[in-house]
């Protein structure tokens, strides 16, 4: 098995991604709006990715958040809000939504399951400041960092409820940056005091199953290395003061934070640390080069991949997806 989640280009593996995917086994896969038509084209396409890597519980990832950040979209599957939504009850009815919070995750989650997908890149942990980049923005959970891990906690509840797993990112947080990691490599200058704010949501949750990294320089940690490239931040502060020994992903690695090739940087996200390297974009000979450059999973790492599919549950069907909408709704409507 190679550490790496590859994306696919299409509707459906064409035959070349089906011989490399056979040959390497990458560790997973995940899926963009250019792989979503419908549901049974979707199940269609899980069920064959499965196949291929010889897994049932191979981790097929998706970033379905709700508000802009979304793969499957209405009139197909339903329309999910943004999570500032819920930060905005907060305001007036913790509890509530805690409970909107959770019962919109058990929704998304189930539009996943129902279509074999097992893994959700969500929930942000990423506290929010003012006068950061609009990137993260109403994607966050919320200004405080104790509010964020609340909300967290029930949306990675609500996921484990539908049998997905959740990814908390970006660790170690994301709300400082400056500029878009998309486009380029922003730099936080605050102290390591000062950053506590930011870890914080992640210590709370660091038994998560999974996580995904930031690609940005912290210079009270590394003001030579964004967190995804760098040791001492894997080791000593996500390993270390978060105590997280979850899986962790390096963020996607085409993003222009990054220098250089891209199966090069997939080597080096794995030589910092990080447990699975994210190449989303299908190009097939960039695919070929990671597969030749990377040596095959960890004995830990793989250990990691393991436990954390080892913690998705059974599907819960208790709980209708228009009932957890009717929920959803109803609570949201108190604020």
């Amino acid at each position: 098995m190679k550490p790496v989640v590859f994306g696919i280009a299409a509707e459906r593996v064409n035959d070349e991604e089906r011989a490399l995917f056979r040959d390497s086994d990458p560790a997973g896969y995940i899926l963009f709006a250019r792989n979503v038509v419908d549901r049974d084209q979707l199940r269609a396409l899980t069920d064959e990715l499965r196949a291929i890597s010889g897994r049932d519980n191979v981790p097929i990832l998706i970033d379905q958040e709700g508000g802009r950040v979304v793969r499957m979209k209405p009139p197909v599957w339903p329309e999910f809000p943004p999570w500032a939504t819920f930060d905005a009850l907060y305001d007036k009815a913790p509890i509530s939504a805690i409970e909107a919070a959770r019962s919109n995750a058990h929704a998304i989650g189930l539009t996943l399951a129902e279509c074999g997908i097992t893994v959700d890149c969500l929930p942000l942990l990423d506290v929010r400041q003012s006068g950061a980049h609009d990137v993260i923005g109403d994607r966050a959970l919320g200004f405080e960092p104790m509010r964020v891990a609340a909300l967290g906690r029930a949306v990675l509840d609500g996921l484990a409820d539908a049998g997905v797993a959740g990814v908390v990112k970006h660790i170690p947080g994301h709300g400082r940056a400056m500029v878009d990691t998309h486009k380029a490599l922003p730099r936080v200058t605050a102290s390591a005091e000062e950053l506590a704010i930011d870890v914080a949501p992640f210590k709370k949750l660091a038994d998560a199953p999974m996580a995904m990294t930031a690609h940005i320089v912290f210079e009270a940690w590394d003001a030579d290395r964004c967190a995804t490239l760098s040791p001492i931040v894997i080791d000593t502060i996500i390993r270390g003061e978060i105590g997280f020994d979850g899986l962790l992903f390096s963020d996607d690695l085409d993003m222009q934070a990054l220098a250089g090739d891209p199966a090069d940087r997939a080597v080096a996200v794995v030589e910092a640390g990080c447990d699975i390297a994210l190449n989303c974009w299908a190009r097939m000979d960039e695919m070929k080069r990671t597969v030749e450059r990377l040596d095959d999973i960890s004995a830990e790492s793989r250990a990691r991949l393991d436990r954390a599919m080892e913690s998705v549950r059974p599907v819960q069907t208790a709980d209708a997806l228009d009932a957890l909408l009717q929920k959803r709704d109803s609570l949201l409507a108190l604020a």
